[in-house]
């Protein structure tokens, strides 16, 4: 998590080939260079109207860091609870939540809202996708319970990922409404939502499977991770879940250049099915993860703009 600006980011190894010792290795080095400011003229500068802090939650059996966003001032006074917003980075095997500041330092700022980024256990050989899912519902759930203390309105909460992070927020908005929790919405950006061995019998994994980047191996290495034998890998893959009724409206972001697109989009006639509200929006030749490279990706901003007017009429007093 440190935030120096010297740090030098590793060459990209060959995954299906690492061991675990090389995996943290490289994770840890990697995650070091997005937590940098050498890193923004790619993954973009914070804004400054928002206040950026680590915390530590006391969730049951660990500790797990949370990178928390919030308003540096807002009209509505300061004793005034603010919209929650649960986000869950990209990544799944390597990811930091101080990866996605742009964005989330911008809505903390500009909704207003407090924005919570899990810092969830990253996928391995030891940590299957199992504990992410319960990093993000856990996050959830003590900050609602604890709501007065964060300065926040639950009835106005919102979950938000990205990738493997919106496969988590997928995940929790499905918890949620099994717990009663009723969410204001639920954001998706080129979610994957499926870790079963169909996983990457989609056209588009077919058509970018090696191109703009080695997709068809990462997912293969991902899934090898986050389901080991024995897994019911259908109870982590919101596309097959029964019942998608009830759930919050949902915005997806597609990157139509990216081999997990056709998962957001079936995904989408699935909630569609199922009577959900879901506004998917298309970016043509936006690659996977775009929105957290605005440096060399001319529509993060777009779809940053999108997703703030989404949680805004979501969010709404």
């Amino acid at each position: 998590m440190s935030e120096t600006t010297t740090v030098r980011r590793p060459p990209e190894p060959d995954f299906p080939a690492l061991t675990t010792e090389e995996l943290i290795t490289y994770r840890t080095e990697e995650n070091r260079w997005r937590a940098s400011g050498a890193a923004r003229a790619i993954l973009g500068e914070p804004d400054p109207g928002a206040a950026i802090e680590w915390q530590h939650l006391a969730l049951p059996g660990r500790d797990l860091p949370v990178r928390v966003y919030r308003p540096v001032s807002h009209d509505d006074g300061e004793a005034a609870a603010l919209p929650l917003v649960i986000h869950v980075h990209g990544g799944g095997f390597v990811g930091t939540a101080a990866q996605c500041d742009w964005t989330n330092s911008h809505l903390a700022a500009r909704l207003p809202a407090v924005v919570v980024s899990v810092e969830h256990r990253l996928v391995a050989p030891d940590s299957p996708i199992a504990n992410a899912a319960d990093d993000g519902w856990d996050v959830l759930r003590h900050v609602i319970e604890h709501a007065e203390q964060w300065g926040v309105d639950p009835a106005r909460t919102a979950v938000f990922g990205e990738s493997f992070g919106a496969l988590i927020s997928a995940l929790t908005a499905l918890r949620a409404r099994e717990a009663g929790l009723r969410l204001k919405a639920q954001v998706l950006v080129n979610p994957v939502v499926e870790v079963t061995e169909t996983m990457c019998d989609h056209p588009s994994v077919a058509e970018y499977a090696h191109s703009p980047s080695r997709a068809l191996p990462l997912l293969r290495f991902l899934r090898r991770l986050a389901v080991p034998p024995g897994t019911d890998a259908r109870t982590f893959s919101p596309l097959y879940a029964e019942d998608l009724s009830g759930l919050a409206p949902a915005l997806l972001v597609v990157p139509t250049q990216d081999a997990v697109a056709d998962h957001g989009r079936r995904y989408a006639e699935r909630l569609w099915s199922a009577g959900a509200s879901v506004q998917v929006t298309e970016y043509p030749g936006a690659r996977h993860a775009f929105l957290t490279l605005p440096g060399i990706e001319p529509q993060a901003g777009d779809a940053r703009t999108e997703i703030f007017e989404f949680l805004r009429t979501a969010l709404a007093g």
